[in-house]
């Protein structure tokens, strides 16, 4: 599969954008791994400062989703670590969005995945096995449902209901 910018996605479909199908997250996310560019078919999760159900998905198949995962924007301790990326990694997820933190900073920038996150920090989450799975979620001001795809590269994150072609 070609690499395809998000740039390049904004400037063939305009008409999505005024749609409003094609929706741009916030820019609020700092890059980790060593895939700066990925796309796939997302899976939603949502866990609040618990990783149980994050590692769950990750121990599965891949096939090139992505994990977004809603963690409340927390920022008082990291809900994904360096174990799971590496699993992920071998499982073939092309990457893992989290609105909260990651810990394990040096060994996920080892990883060919891509992850986006808000922040480090070096706490562990909880262990509670709290979530819900493939539910509509909202991060970065978009509104993202389970089986939509997601663009990402250094510009930015998009999201569309379908796959696209450039």
């Amino acid at each position: 599969m070609a690499l395809v910018t998000t740039a390049e996605v904004c400037d063939t479909n305009p008409q999505l954008i005024v749609s409003g199908e094609l929706r741009a997250v916030q820019p609020i996310f700092q890059i980790y791994g060593r895939r700066q560019v990925f796309s796939g078919p997302v899976v939603t999760l949502k866990a609040f400062e618990d990783n149980v159900l994050i590692r769950e998905f990750l121990e599965e198949k891949g096939d090139g989703r992505v994990l977004v995962v809603d963690g409340g924007g927390s920022l008082r301790c990291a809900i994904l670590g360096g174990n799971p990326v590496v699993q992920a990694q071998n499982n073939g997820w092309a990457g893992i969005v989290v609105n909260g933190c990651i810990r394990d900073v040096d060994e996920i920038n080892g990883c060919d995945i891509g992850v986006r996150a808000l922040a480090s920090h070096p706490m562990k989450a909880n262990k509670k096995g709290i979530g819900e799975k493939h539910v509509p979620i909202t991060i970065g001001g978009t509104r993202i449902s389970d089986g939509e795809w997601l663009y990402a590269d250094t510009d930015g994150i998009l999201i569309s209901p379908t796959e696209l072609s450039v």
